[in-house]
């Protein structure tokens, strides 16, 4: 098993060049204002090298940055590739930039993130939305299907792009192949926000990822479930159906101008190592979480996620049956130290990635199965999480609304109105309310239902819910 990260630089040209700041050990007179030392802060700057005149001159003179795309575009077999160091945030807004142009329409499921969300209100495109299917037994997402875009597409031939989210939050994962299918029966590009799954294709027991799929523009998160930085992110196309030149004018467009030089090497030195040991590593996770969820998956009552449509490192755990409040749950793993990335009510969601072990995972295990049987109560019905179960009604298209003049309501006020905000649970940071949607009451409802279940509402300008920011008619 490797070890040695400097291993990795001779295939990682920008984890080098972060290693060969550090061995030489410059007096810089350039930003950052830290010049390196780190008796003025702290160690909390310890690693920040930029690119310009860090990693690579002011004048980019070693392309480094450069090579290190090439080599990430080969990996996952694309023609163009760009590190970001804004995560999937920075990526998905570059793209909506890049695919079509102001007052566009673009099919987009309602599975995805706030990010593509606000790419659709920078870019003016107006979208039609198609959902998710919902398993019944657990109230969880499953993918969008096929044929859902293709009627979406019978009904709007003008429609320039596809949108989805693939694998979902919770780690379910569909039917992408058929979704480029449908996109590409009617000449336009499948664009998958693949955030969660920047290790799909890279051991046989895991999915393929998206462009092995067909797909034609992938956006993953390296620091989600490889070993980079927070922030990092990569935007992977092929051109057939998109321009390379639009694409870069959007990921420029939206980019900071002063990228941290360690969240791209770190990126770097992720796919070198998900290109040189990634089955190894991958392997050994998938087995040991195979471990942790059959031992989940004998504790009377819970229902963990699991079959060829769910990503096999994810661990989902519906709480329902077993009648315990999963927030409790959370609080039982913070005081052990095993934060889990998403809890409520209902379901609780860990992330494992190929720096997970065996022995770290038979602690979650252990500690969740503890804590079950200490909260255990009588069983509940399952109720679907709030993103999933509300239709939308688009009023006006997201950017108008977002920019419209606008004021603050009591909520129960707000019913027929516009909205000209965002509002999302998070986690996942799925909108149950979009600018430009009507406000009614079953969005209300299921705002209400988040609320209850113990998950945060999100983006909005009074996270209570008291009050609403709508449109002025």
């Amino acid at each position: 098993m490797p070890t040695d990260p400097r291993g990795l630089r001779a295939d990682a040209p920008l984890l080098d060049a972060w290693l060969r700041f550090h061995e030489v050990a410059p007096t810089p007179f350039t930003i950052p204002g830290h010049k390196q030392r780190h008796d003025l802060v702290g160690d909390v700057v310890a690693g920040d090298v930029p690119l310009y005149a860090g990693l690579d001159t002011m004048k980019l003179t070693a392309g480094v940055l450069a090579e290190a795309e090439s080599r990430a575009a080969r990996l996952w077999g694309a023609d163009v590739c760009r590190f970001s160091t804004g995560g999937s945030t920075h990526a998905n807004q570059a793209v909506a930039l890049a695919v079509a142009d102001d007052g566009d329409t673009v099919v987009v499921s309602r599975t995805l993130h706030r990010s593509m969300l606000l790419g659709l209100v920078l870019a003016g495109l107006t979208p039609v939305w198609v959902r998710p299917e919902v398993d019944l037994a657990t109230g969880l997402p499953l993918g969008v299907a096929p044929d859902s875009v293709r009627r979406a597409l019978d009904a709007h031939p003008q429609a320039r792009a596809v949108f989805v989210g693939d694998p979902s939050y919770v780690g379910t994962v569909g039917d992408v192949a058929g979704l480029a299918e449908a996109a590409h029966e009617h000449d336009v590009p499948l664009v998958v926000d693949a955030a969660w799954a920047a290790h799909f294709g890279f051991h046989p027991d895991l999915p393929r990822h998206a462009l092995q799929l067909g797909a034609d523009v992938m956006v993953t998160s390296a620091h989600k479930t490889l070993p980079a930085w927070s922030q990092a992110a990569i935007v992977l196309a092929r051109t057939e159906r998109v321009d390379p030149a639009r694409l870069e004018a959007g990921v420029e467009a939206t980019a900071t101008t002063s990228p941290a030089g360690a969240i791209l090497a770190s990126t770097d030195a992720a796919r070198a190592l998900l290109e040189r040991d990634g089955a190894e590593l991958l392997g050994a996770a998938i087995e040991a979480t195979r471990e942790a969820r059959t031992r989940l998956g004998e504790v009377d009552g819970l229902v963990v996620l699991d079959g060829a449509h769910v990503d096999p490192l994810k661990l989902t755990v519906v709480l329902s049956g077993a009648g315990v409040d999963g927030n409790a749950v959370e609080q039982d793993l913070l005081a052990a130290g095993l934060p889990v990335e998403s809890a409520d009510r209902d379901v609780l969601m860990a992330v494992v990635s190929l720096a997970d072990t065996r022995t770290t995972l038979a602690a979650l295990a252990d500690a969740i199965v503890g804590s079950v049987e200490r909260h255990r109560g009588p069983a509940r019905g399952v109720v679907g999480p709030a993103a999933y179960g509300v239709e939308p009604e688009t009023v006006v298209p997201p950017r108008q609304a977002y920019f419209a003049r606008s004021e603050h309501v009591p909520v129960e006020q707000a019913v027929g109105r516009t909205s000209a905000e965002l509002v999302a649970p998070y986690p996942p940071g799925i909108p149950v309310l979009a600018p430009g949607e009507r406000v009614t009451d079953a969005t209300l409802a299921a705002l209400g239902h988040a609320r209850a279940a113990g998950v945060r509402i999100a983006y909005a300008a009074d996270p209570t819910l008291g009050m609403l920011r709508v449109t002025v008619d």
